[in-house]
């Protein structure tokens, strides 16, 4: 099991001024910020880290809601990291999210979630490395 998760704050919740209090969930939860930048992905960089969605129906309106604003990509650090990220967000439909996860609490709609979470430990590290260079992450573990 890995260390290290990537979670982005997605645009919508940018939009609505909840970075802080996701960040307060991500932190009382026992994770730690190992680097964190504010971006707005064009299509190419949205594109291409969306890849594996390509071929399904939600993949063109994913990227375009992706670009649509500012997102904070943030890589993370705990024990089993993706498994308890991806636990303390909740079910892609808020609806569905258990009571207390980030998305229950944040997200308006299935599309409009507020977070990613990595969803496997390779994942992981790819989408790590799309936001973050080894300079970047190496300065923050000194």
């Amino acid at each position: 099991m890995g260390n290290r998760t990537l979670a982005i704050i997605k645009p919508d919740a940018v939009k609505n001024n909840l970075i802080g209090q996701i960040i307060k969930e991500i932190t009382s939860a026992g994770f730690k910020i190992k680097a964190m930048k504010m971006v707005r992905l064009n299509k190419d960089s949205a594109g291409g880290f969306y890849e594996v969605h390509k071929e399904r129906p939600f993949y063109n309106s994913l990227v375009e809601f992706m670009t649509s604003g500012p997102c904070v990509p943030i890589a993370l650090e705990k024990d089993n990291a993706v498994a308890e990220f991806r636990k303390l967000i909740g079910a892609t439909d808020p609806a569905e999210a258990a009571e207390g996860t980030i998305r229950k609490m944040f997200a308006q709609s299935k599309s409009e979630n507020v977070v990613h979470g990595s969803d496997s430990d390779e994942n992981a590290a790819i989408e790590i490395s799309h936001f973050f260079s080894r300079k970047e992450l190496l300065e923050n573990y000194q």
